[in-house]
């Protein structure tokens, strides 16, 4: 310690020590003590002097800084001092804070690239940045957060070489992406610069991060730190995103995939009092917006773009945004901004563009936001980066829009115009800035127009209708007429900006008005002063600005050559060829057409869509005409010298052609349509899955209620069981239907038709027992004296037939009395469900409002009493049935018994013959007895005789009570 007292500057008795010479001290003193403590103390001093002597700290003890954080990382503190110490060394931050103006003009060139140099020394050695790497996941502050900076400096110095060892590192990324779940916002926040430095223009890497969960983690803190109100830590964090997403197909894919767009809306929030906005909130809400636009570039792929933008419109990010648009206070640079990410949204997607012409300004009579926006346009007063800002809004609306073009048109054809005049229309609009006298509205008037017209044949025709009323007392003139006179008044015309810059601006219209239209080409040929006065402006010597306009016309000229139909003879294209060549020159047409592509402000303009220009001076070239021209230019050059057989097989030739495009144009209309209705019927298809799995859902959940309220009734079921016991099975099961008294009263009226058609049945079922009795007494009786006679007569066989029908008639009856008795047995049991019904229902209705969920399954329970009703219903037709068939039975029976009365008659009647048979055969019989008697011949006497046969007729009648 005392040596650190003299180092330091404690009291001493010899000279002090230069500091080259203490650090070098020093340096020895990490190196060689074996106390801890003293090389911890060694450090923090090298600490305190790298600030002030970063070279001949980073020269000197840089070696012994990295052997400490090797092999002292048992203790934090100097590994904490010695990341301290290296980051002083190597940051470049430091030296900008603390040199004053005076000291920085005195610093060596070379202090400025210190940074790299010690950075370059320190990562040579691939061992170093993985080792900080591992000390980076150490969780102690003084460790974690030093390591941190230090790796942050070393991204700054030598970026790519770090990442690509960061990148080959195991696990190296995913070390640094748990900085961003620190619970320590000083560690949080610097592990979101860290991973800026990291990500920058390294894909790999990008994905990685990405894929490591740190869209999540970054929009989580934006939610926490307050979205747009938030702090410097949004900006921070916004900046990491952009670095994540810009030209990084996957990642974007990724976050849109991850519904990461649909989070994006909050930010987005403002409310109505604009006034006071931070310096911070303008600086984040213009890092989301470059966000946004981020993922619908038009530089990304096109799929990719589409499903964003669809994605920013069912989520309602473009609603939140067009009501930024709409609002009163916002920011300039932020509503210019928002202008701008509004344009890229809709550019192309015609779901997205058919809402934004459906926005109105919250003004008194509400008009539309393409209205407004284009009064802003052509209003010199609005700075000039909003006015490109709408223009390229008006662009991006029309891009691939028929639709919208056809209803900018619309506005200045005469039957659509509104004559009241009450509401301006944007085609007025337009119409008024070509023609004011701000050279800039003239520009941005034409350029828009041109876009009405961009690919759209219909409309270049439509367009050709418009009138325009110059003057009072004139005849009113066509919009292409007055285009044409304006762009030769040329400079009479006194105008504010570039006169330059609105002739360029009516040149550009023409071309594309004229380009791929030969009815426009017709029209603008008819008029005699439009040829001379652009042969004359080619044939010129003009200067340099005026180059610019000569080219411009020889492209005019050239679509009028090329897309001429020669339906004017004093202008075929035979004849105009030949002009040029008299009064031009086809080598100098060729020159001043080349004119325009090898100009500067024409390269720029080809870059990319929107409307960046430097100053009003530079705004020469839209995006969308460089491409016409790169389109028109050679085959131009190539029909200025094609001869006429050569131009007439040409004309067939593009006849053929034109009839394909006829056809294809045909097919893809009628492909668009099948298109259409294609998905028209996915999203039928998937609404009604949708609806089937909410159903299903439904009767999943209704199940498991029936089951739970089977369960419910089950055990109640059991209760009342136990508390009703004196209640037979029939009475309990009444009971619980007893609830839904309807169906009881239904049940009881049902029970009463029972009874009644029981009675009857009984009634029947008596008669036909009288019947069968007396069926009975009379067979017997007639069994009596048929068996009497019968065995008198010898019919005995005939007898045993009837005894036979008889036995199988009592089986019968047998059986219907059995099927009588159980039906009196079921109507008992009915009975003493009727008697119970009305006990019940009192109880019922008490216990109605409890068991009200049981509604379902009670109703099961009447529907089995209604099939049983219904089983007895059936027993009944049977039973009726059989009757019937007993009825006809007994008729048979009545028949044979009437039979057999007749045959008992004939018997009498033959009976009645034998008795005075037999009378006469006993006077036979006496007279001869008498004769035997005299004749002396024994006879026996007629009382034996007589007993005899009493004996045999007493035999014969047990026989028959035995039969």
């Amino acid at each position: 310690m005392n040596f650190l007292r003299g180092v330091m500057g404690g009291p001493s008795a010899g000279p002090q020590p230069s500091g080259t010479e203490t650090i070098q001290k020093l340096c020895d003193r990490v190196a060689s003590s074996t106390l801890l403590d003293d090389r911890r103390d060694a450090v923090r001093a090298l600490k305190s002097l790298s600030k002030k002597y970063r070279l001949e700290v980073g020269i000197q003890a840089m070696e012994h800084l990295i052997h400490v954080l090797q092999t002292d990382r048992s203790d934090s503190e100097i590994i904490g001092y010695a990341l301290d110490t290296l980051y002083n060394v190597i940051s470049n931050d430091l030296e900008e804070e603390e040199q004053d103006d005076s000291e920085e003009e005195n610093l060596p060139k070379q202090v400025d690239d210190l940074g790299s140099q010690f950075t370059e020394i320190f990562i040579k050695q691939q061992e170093n940045v993985t080792l900080l790497l591992t000390l980076v996941e150490e969780f102690d502050f003084h460790v974690r957060w030093p390591g941190v900076k230090l790796l942050t400096s070393l991204l700054k110095q030598q970026g790519p070489q770090v990442q690509q060892i960061i990148l080959v590192s195991p696990m190296g990324v995913s070390r640094l992406m748990d900085l961003l779940a620190d619970s320590r916002e000083v560690i949080r926040n610097d592990g979101v610069l860290l991973l800026q430095q990291l990500t920058k223009s390294n894909a790999a890497i990008q994905k990685i991060v990405a894929f490591e969960n740190a869209f999540e983690r970054l929009l989580d803190i934006i939610t926490e730190e307050g979205n747009s109100d938030g702090g410097i830590v949004v900006e921070d964090c916004l900046l990491l995103l952009q670095n994540l997403l810009k030209n990084n197909n996957s990642n974007q894919n990724f976050f849109k995939e991850g519904s990461y767009i649909q989070r994006m809306k909050p930010w987005f929030e403002v409310g109505d009092d604009n006034c006071g906005w931070s310096a911070q909130k303008v600086t984040n809400l213009h890092l989301m917006l470059q966000l946004v636009r981020v993922l619908v570039s038009p530089t990304n792929p096109p799929g990719a773009t589409s499903s964003c933008q669809k994605a920013m419109f069912h989520c309602g990010l473009l609603q939140q945004l067009c009501t930024i648009l709409m609002a009163t206070g916002v920011p300039a640079d932020i509503l210019t901004e928002t202008i701008n990410t509004v344009s890229e949204v809709i550019r192309g997607c015609q779901m997205n563009q058919d809402y934004f012409a459906s926005v109105n300004a919250p003004s008194n009579p509400p008009r539309p936001a393409i209205v407004v926006l284009l009064m802003s346009m052509v209003n010199e007063r609005q700075p000039f980066v909003l006015r490109c800002a709408v223009l390229y809004c008006f662009q991006c609306f029309l891009y691939k829009n028929q639709k919208g073009q056809g209803e900018i048109v619309s506005t200045l054809l005469p039957s659509t115009i509104d004559a009241t005049g009450n509401s301006v229309s944007a085609g007025q609009l337009l119409c008024g800035g070509l023609f004011s006298t701000d050279s800039l509205s003239n520009w941005c008037a034409a350029v828009a127009l041109a876009h009405a017209l961009q690919e759209n044949a219909t409309l270049k025709e439509q367009l050709l209708r418009v009138q325009l009323a110059t003057s009072i007392g004139n005849p009113p003139v066509s919009l292409l007429q007055q285009c044409t006179n304006i762009l030769s008044q040329g400079d009479k015309i006194d105008r504010r900006g570039s006169k330059v810059q609105t002739r360029v601006g009516l040149l550009m219209l023409l071309c594309t008005w004229l380009s791929n239209c030969s009815i426009a080409v017709t029209h603008f040929l008819h008029n005699p002063a439009n040829i001379p006065f652009l042969t004359g402006q080619i044939a010129e010597n003009l200067g340099e600005e005026e180059q610019l306009v000569q080219g411009l016309c020889a492209l005019l000229l050239g679509i009028s050559i090329y897309y001429n139909d020669n339906s004017l003879e004093n202008y075929r294209k035979e004849k105009l060829k030949q002009l040029i060549e008299k009064r031009i020159g086809r080598e100098n047409f060729i020159e001043k057409l080349g004119f325009i592509s090898k100009h500067e402000l024409y390269s720029r303009a080809a870059q990319k869509p929107q409307p960046s220009f430097s100053s009003p001076d530079h705004m020469m070239f839209d995006h969308e005409f460089t491409k016409l021209v790169k389109e028109l230019e050679g085959v131009i050059s190539k029909a200025i010298y094609k001869s006429s057989e050569e131009d007439k097989k040409e004309e067939e030739v593009k006849k053929t052609l034109e009839q394909h495009d006829n056809i294809v144009t045909h097919y893809k209309k009628v492909i668009r349509e099948q298109d259409q209705e294609l998905e028209e019927l996915k999203q039928q298809i998937n609404t009604l899955k949708s609806q089937n799995e909410q159903l299903q859902a439904t009767v999943t959940q209704q199940v498991s209620q029936i089951q739970q309220h089977k369960d419910q009734y089950n055990l109640l079921k059991v209760q009342l069981g136990k508390d009703t016991q004196h209640h037979n099975s029939h009475g309990d099961t009444f009971q619980m239907n007893g609830i839904q008294t309807e169906e009881v009263n239904k049940l009881k009226e049902e029970l009463e038709e029972w009874k009644t058609k029981h009675e009857l049945l009984q009634g029947q079922l008596r008669e036909k027992d009288s019947v069968i009795e007396k069926l009975k007494s009379s067979q017997l009786e007639m069994g009596t004296e048929q068996s009497s006679q019968i065995s008198k007569s010898g019919g005995l066989e005939h007898n045993n037939e009837l005894q036979k029908e008889l036995e199988r008639l009592r089986s019968q009856i047998q059986l219907q009395s059995a099927e009588i008795s159980k039906l009196q047995t079921e109507n008992q049991k009915l009975q003493v469900m009727n008697a119970t019904a009305d006990p019940v229902l009192g109880h019922s209705s008490a216990t109605a409002a409890q068991n009200s969920e049981w509604k379902g399954q009670l109703e099961q329970e009447i529907k089995e009493l209604k099939s049983e009703v219904k089983a007895l219903s059936e027993e009944k037709a049977s039973l009726k049935e059989y009757l019937d068939s007993s009825s006809s039975t007994i008729a048979i029976l009545q028949d044979e018994k009437s039979k057999l009365q007749q045959e008992v008659a004939e018997s009498k009647k033959e009976q009645d013959d034998l008795l005075v048979l037999l009378a006469d055969q006993d006077q036979k019989l006496s007279a001869l007895k008498i004769k035997l008697k005299d004749l002396g011949v024994p006879v026996e006497d007629e009382d034996d005789i007589e007993s005899g046969d009493q004996g045999d007729e007493d035999e014969d009648g047990d026989d028959e009570e035995q039969d």
